[in-house]
């Protein structure tokens, strides 16, 4: 999912005249919008999916922390992140976690989920390619496998935890299917677009 400002959105009764208790107003002081279908970059997409399960902690705090910014330059807010000034701290040299800490202090953590609601399988934390074997390359063989009865350009596989060059073969299809580096190696982007279209056409299968 990602995340950009969208002007058309500036003015919006429609949240609540469809029922919504929230106006967004894409305003970096308050909020930004997503659009379906608007033009994004290839970079920022590959990012969010990269670190969309991350998620900041400080210790002894139970609750998610919120982190707010606004853009520097059009808008600014006191004493929080700003879109131009993390960007100049990033041409300094500065990692993520020491620009949210230049803001938001020194005991801020960046941590990544273990889990993630309505996935089946959490990526393995690492890239599954040809000689990969066990639970993670089975998982992924049987969502396969199961996509593939839905779209024929990827072939059939079987589910036996080893990854040869049929699966190879299955996983560079799915990629070239879903616009995705035709690889033939599963890293956290395939995995989880895997997961997406496998949860997607299993529902569609339940309504039928």
């Amino acid at each position: 999912m990602t995340f950009f400002p969208s002007p058309e959105l500036l003015v919006i009764p429609a949240y609540r005249n469809k029922g919504y208790d929230f106006t967004i107003t894409s305003s970096t002081a308050y909020d930004q919008a997503w659009s379906f279908g608007r033009t994004i970059f290839s970079n920022i997409s590959r990012i969010v999916d990269e670190m969309f399960n991350n998620y900041l902690s400080r210790p002894n705090v139970r609750q998610p922390i919120l982190t707010q910014f606004c853009d520097g330059k059009n808008v600014t807010c006191p004493n929080w992140m700003s879109q131009w000034g993390s960007k100049y701290l990033g041409d300094q040299g500065y990692s993520a976690i020491e620009i949210l800490r230049y803001y938001y202090g020194s005991n801020m953590y960046i941590n990544s989920a273990e889990e993630i609601s309505g996935i089946p399988a959490s990526w393995p934390g690492t890239n599954l390619s040809i000689g990969s074997t066990g639970s993670k390359v089975r998982q992924m063989q049987e969502q396969l496998a199961v996509i593939s009865r839905s779209y024929p350009a990827i072939p059939a596989i079987a589910a036996d935890g080893i990854y040869g060059e049929r699966t190879r073969e299955a996983v560079e299809a799915f990629q070239r299917v879903f616009d995705l580096p035709v690889t033939g190696v599963v890293d956290f982007a395939t995995w989880y677009k895997i997961s997406q279209i496998y949860v997607g056409v299993s529902r569609i299968a339940e309504l039928v």
